[in-house]
């Protein structure tokens, strides 16, 4: 088990174990994307599947949540409206829109102000 009394900095080892360390620990951090990776195919899937309710109505896995989250904040669950609020983009944090060009003639009209008037 490793410890701070024997770990060695990969620069005070020889060049080959070196490489040979490194490349255990890419191999390692790809297998974590690559499942990562697989769970997020999995989950897009899964959200896909249809399900079939009481009533005999059709609807994929991804329809129902957002069904099942919208009438929770009907009820006045306030998590579950925020989740539907941020869903649809309206985050208050994201919220504010500029407009890029008024934002670049503020910031030029600054640096206009600050030399003209440090200028001799």
């Amino acid at each position: 088990m490793a410890n701070n009394e024997n770990l060695k900095p990969l620069n005070k080892i020889c060049k080959e174990d070196a490489k040979k360390i490194r490349s255990k620990g890419g191999k390692a951090r790809a297998k974590k994307i690559q499942e990562r990776k697989t769970m997020k195919e999995m989950l897009d899937y899964l959200l896909q599947q249809d399900i079939t309710n009481k009533q005999g109505e059709t609807k994929n896995t991804l329809e129902v949540m957002m069904t099942a989250q919208i009438k929770e904040a009907i009820k006045g669950n306030t998590k579950a409206a925020q989740f539907v609020r941020d869903t649809i983009g309206e985050m208050p944090t994201q919220k504010v829109e500029l407009d890029s060009s008024e934002v670049v003639k503020q910031g030029l009209n600054r640096i206009n102000e600050y030399f003209g008037s440090n200028q001799k």
